[in-house]
């Protein structure tokens, strides 16, 4: 199995329902190709994490890599793995440009880090978080 987390931008804001429908597509693709991972949003901003079999997880990455909704796409990390972090999400997600207060973003990308234990790739997401994730 692999695992490849990768930062991207939008070309144009998306709006919600935009979103919402990405992710109800990309959670049943995952699904079916047995792909797991954690999608964090933050303005036009996406960090992403994708793990399962080799693969799987290289041709769903190739698809959003030609995706022309995205642009600067940037492998950060692409590794071997033997077991999932995120085993239990077809794809978890965090909008961190939703309306609501910061406090309850902090919390929700707290919970969704939680499982993480590779301190580089914890690294990633917090550093993302703090960048991009409304104050």
């Amino acid at each position: 199995m692999q695992r490849i987390v990768y930062i991207s931008t939008a070309r144009q804001m998306l709006a919600n329902r935009d979103l919402v429908d990405i992710l109800a597509t990309s959670r049943r693709n995952n699904r079916a190709a047995g792909v797991t991972g954690l999608l964090i949003t933050g303005g036009r901003h996406f960090l992403q994490t994708l793990e399962g079999p080799d693969q799987a997880v290289h041709t769903v990455f190739r698809r959003i890599e030609q995706d022309p909704r995205h642009f600067a796409i940037v492998t950060l990390s692409r590794t071997a793995i033997e077991r999932r972090t995120f085993g239990d999400w077809d794809m978890g997600h965090c909008d961190g440009g939703a309306t609501g207060s910061a406090d309850n973003t902090a919390q929700t990308i707290a919970r969704l880090l939680a499982p993480i234990e590779d301190r580089t790739m914890r690294a990633y997401f917090e550093g993302f978080t703090q960048m991009h994730v409304t104050a």
